[in-house]
């Protein structure tokens, strides 16, 4: 038995649950989301909270039962508070602009680099270099994000670049003149 999976989901009250033969769909006050269960897992309600059950031991079962699980909670922690990541520039000359449903890149290419946002996600620009990217939906928040992160990755020598709120890069020693 799955250490994750066998353990039951909390919903709290004001999340609305239903759950039909494959899907289960979730509806709170920041948004709604369905979860596609594969075949071979078993998602439950009881007295408010969800179970996840497995109705076969192959390693594929084995592998999606504490997967859907986690699905689940975050599912439902982002019907309710919504998820969200930070992206900071850095550079000189490095910034990012909000225009409507695009963001506009400045990253040291000869041209802007525009950026259309998906309509599931919210993103806000803070003075020029930080971009919050929200939604209630983990995995598309986190995609947006990465997506973003990709137009220009941090170098290892001057660390110019895109990165998440926090995130360290190792930087490396550049060419050292000897005499």
């Amino acid at each position: 038995m799955s250490r994750i999976g066998k353990n039951p989901v909390d919903v709290s009250k004001d999340v609305k649950v239903s759950i039909n033969n494959e899907n289960v769909h979730f509806e709170g006050p920041k948004g709604k989301l369905d979860l596609k269960v594969p075949q071979g897992i078993k998602v439950e309600l009881k007295d408010s909270k969800l179970i996840v059950n497995r109705l076969s031991d192959t390693k594929q079962d084995r592998a999606n039962h504490g997967t859907i699980r986690a699905s689940l909670v975050n599912m439902i922690e982002g019907v309710v508070k919504g998820h969200k990541k930070e992206l900071e520039i850095q550079g000189l000359g490095f910034r990012a602009a909000l225009q409507g449903k695009k963001v506009i890149f400045s990253i040291g290419l000869s041209h802007p680099v525009e950026f259309d946002v998906p309509d599931d996600v919210k993103v806000a620009v803070d003075n020029q270099t930080v971009i919050k990217v929200e939604g209630s939906d983990k995995m598309r928040v986190g995609l947006v994000a990465s997506q973003m992160r990709a137009l220009k990755p941090v170098e290892p020598y001057k660390g110019k670049g895109i990165r998440y709120t926090g995130e360290v890069v190792r930087r490396k020693q550049g060419k050292s003149v000897t005499k």
